[in-house]
């Protein structure tokens, strides 16, 4: 029997998913963890790691291994792909290099990486404590984009109109580096606003060749001052020539990273000018998004991922017949959450497949550009993307939340649709 690890931090959504995928493959599984019981009512073996310090993880790793001996490392978020790299660099494994993977951890390297093998991107400058940050803003033209070059899930991300609005900007974001726990004088990423319509690239790596899965469109424009994505909807509505220049972009990233081998998931925008990448990622989409997701005769986007991992046959990369699509739902104010009601209402909406609210009652919600959570996910599927899309916006609108917007005594709760 093949012996996978799984590499689950203790905050991802996706930890139910893949154990389902690797069930199905009737694979052996150990559950690698910041948290010693990460899953709750899972029979899985599971060893803790530092995934905050990589190297350190890939020793723990490799220790485990000479012992229970690995066939396939996967990480299925952020944080844990570079410990995978290492650990299947020393172990072995097929992965993507070391160094591929930090490029994708790092906004700075990447932008430098893929402006070295003329990738279509954002103008951009790397700000450190020595930059003239004003100075960088009027040589890029305002609109600009403030990013901080750890952080994912659009958290820290910041549209600046004009010069007056930059330093408060620059403060807000190293406010939040520090509230996570990044180092103090990190350095900032400052790009050009780039127009146009935003995409997400779903796609699988095999032998340094990018298969696409799925291309999303995202329907909503993300035009600031935050980048809070809500709708994902598949197949894309553009045309075959622009999604063509989609697929060629995200390869010629992935190619200029050294991408090479699983899953990628990237962000671009289009216009009748350019595709540019905006990120690109050496893992799957995030959250609970790729339940919006089937191929073949109905095989999941993480039995995919192992299959490929395991080096076990993959027979159909189609997507199955129909468009699907998903909203991940924005927390509309900060407080605490006292309640979510409507979602037998959002369930009964034609084409609506689920509704999944993600944080309990209790729970402190923070908005996007300090926040990285959603409130939760609802799915649809339909026979053409519009559908998809009115069905989402039609569950949407049945859902009220419920939130303490002052947490003491005197609290009072608000209904927001």
């Amino acid at each position: 029997m093949q012996h996978i690890l799984l590499l689950l931090p203790s905050e991802t959504y996706r930890a139910a998913d893949f154990i389902q995928a690797a069930a199905q493959l009737g694979t052996r599984v150990t559950v690698g963890s910041d948290r010693r019981n990460p899953i709750a009512n899972s029979d899985e073996a599971v060893i803790e790691l530092p995934l905050k310090n990589p190297e350190l993880a890939a020793d723990a790793i490799t220790e485990y291994a000479s012992e229970a001996p690995l066939h396939a490392i996967v990480a299925v978020d952020d944080q844990g792909v570079i410990t995978a790299a290492l650990a299947s660099d020393r172990l072995k494994l097929p992965y993507n290099s070391p160094q591929a993977v930090a490029a994708t951890r790092n906004k700075a390297d990447m932008r430098h990486r893929l402006a070295a093998y003329g990738v279509p991107q954002p103008a951009y400058a790397v700000l450190q404590a020595a930059s003239d940050p004003h100075r960088e803003a009027e040589c890029l033209g305002y609109p600009v984009v403030v990013k901080p070059v750890s952080l994912s899930a659009s958290q820290g991300v910041i549209r600046v109109d004009d010069p007056n609005e930059l330093q408060p900007t620059l403060a807000r974001v190293q406010k939040i580096l520090h509230e996570r726990g990044r180092p103090k004088h990190e350095a900032l990423l400052l790009e050009q606003f780039v127009p146009g319509s935003e995409v997400a690239v779903e796609g699988l790596m095999r032998n340094g060749r990018l298969e696409v899965l799925a291309i999303f469109d995202k329907p909503d424009p993300l035009d600031g001052p935050f980048f809070e994505e809500t709708l994902y909807v598949t197949p894309s509505r553009h045309t075959d020539a622009i999604q063509s220049e989609i697929s060629s972009v995200t390869a010629q990233a992935a190619e200029a990273l050294g991408l090479t081998e699983g899953a990628i998931h990237a962000e671009l925008r289009t216009s009748s000018c350019q595709t540019s990448i905006l990120e690109i990622a050496g893992r799957s989409i995030g959250g609970l998004c790729a339940r919006a997701l089937r191929f073949g005769l109905g095989v999941s986007l993480e039995q995919l991922i192992l299959r490929h991992a395991l080096n076990l046959p993959i027979h159909d990369l189609q997507r199955t017949d129909g468009a699907s699509g998903v909203m991940m739902l924005p927390i509309p104010q900060a407080g605490r959450l006292v309640e979510v009601t409507g979602v037998d209402h959002a369930q009964a909406i034609e084409g609506i497949t689920g509704v999944e609210i993600t944080i309990a009652p209790g729970q402190l919600l923070i908005p996007l550009p300090e926040g990285n959570r959603y409130l939760g996910f609802i799915f649809a599927r339909g026979h053409h993307p519009s559908q998809v899309e009115a069905a989402l916006r039609a569950a949407h609108k049945q859902l009220r939340f419920s939130i303490e917007t002052n947490c003491d005594k005197s609290a009072t709760a608000s209904s927001i649709t």
